[in-house]
């Protein structure tokens, strides 16, 4: 039997549509780039767009997902409404064979949603609505669903002060009473600009693994380029893996660089969830067969390459 692997993030339904450049630039919005937005902000955008596509989404679920699609035994936590889209939301955690450890009932939000708009280059650029996921607490999260998993994955989009931090804390907590792993995403650029001096401390204090991409690593260790960043990081004595897009990925353990070709494609047609999927490949192998750091490396890459071939996060 597969170790268990616990996901908690925010709980969002996406909705995927294609647009020119000249949209972006109509909306001031930046291209790859994550944008918080309010519900009235995401009704007027809703307004405005042809939808393609409406899946169950957000960054920790769509690596459960991942590593369900790998015959893993996933899990997820997520704050969702007892809504149309929570009734969604749930329902494609079941589709995947994901456990949801969160039951919903009526809340005083929305369950979230993210606009992904997806531009002819295939770069992804995200309008999210968090809704009531931004409200998941230490309280909706019970000391029992952590203790028999292998590892724990959370995601930087959830990092905030208040109550996320304490939801944060409260988890981590348990998860080192019960030696259980733990890891995180830095998920985004502007997360790792937002909250840079928490995520160096919950890396030096608490993580035993940190994954991100090349240019969320080179912020959160202000450096000018790759080689800067991992002479910095390497002396966290920490599991660090950073993707680089076509070329390739690399992890830093015990102070070694272990670096992976990426895996060859024959169109990208939506680049949505390449880390996430990533992250699922190298997790997967990681826990449950703890082979080669490159062997998890090579997984990573592989699902990777499937997800940016086809639209959406979800394969």
């Amino acid at each position: 039997m597969n170790k268990k692997i616990l996901g908690i993030g925010n709980a969002i339904i996406d909705i995927f549509v294609q647009v020119s450049d000249d949209y972006l630039k109509k909306n001031n919005l930046h291209k790859g780039s994550m944008k918080l937005i309010s519900e009235d902000e995401f009704n007027k955008l809703i307004s405005s767009i042809k939808i393609k596509k409406i899946v169950a989404g957000g960054s920790a679920a769509n690596t459960m997902a991942g590593i369900s699609y790998l015959n893993g035994n996933s899990f997820f936590i997520g704050k969702i409404n007892n809504d149309e889209f929570g009734n969604l939301y749930k329902k494609s955690l079941e589709d995947a064979k994901v456990t949801f450890l969160y039951l919903k009932k009526k809340e005083n939000l929305s369950t979230g949603a993210s606009i992904i708009l997806i531009t002819p280059d295939s770069e992804r650029t995200m309008c999210t609505y968090l809704g009531v996921s931004s409200q998941l607490a230490a309280d909706d999260i019970k000391e029992e669903a952590l203790l028999d998993k292998g590892l724990i994955f959370l995601e930087g989009y959830l990092w905030d002060k208040g109550n996320s931090e304490k939801m944060f804390k409260h988890v981590i907590k348990i998860a080192k009473k019960n030696k259980i792993k733990i890891a995180m995403s830095l998920s985004d650029i502007f997360c790792v600009q937002r909250h840079k001096k928490d995520f160096l401390k919950l890396l030096k204090d608490d993580l035993d693994i940190l994954i991100g991409n090349e240019n969320e690593m080179t912020e959160l260790t202000n450096s000018k380029n790759l080689l800067s960043a991992v002479n910095k990081i390497k002396n966290t004595k920490k599991l660090i893996v950073i993707t680089r897009n076509e070329k390739g990925s690399l992890a830093i353990n015990n102070s070694n660089t272990i670096e992976c070709e990426s895996s060859k494609v024959k169109k990208i047609l939506d680049l949505t969830g390449a880390g996430d999927l990533f992250a699922a490949g190298f997790l997967n192998e990681y826990v449950n067969n703890q082979t080669s750091i490159k062997k998890c490396l090579v997984n990573g890459s592989i699902l990777a390459s499937k997800i940016i071939q086809k639209i959406g996060a979800r394969i």
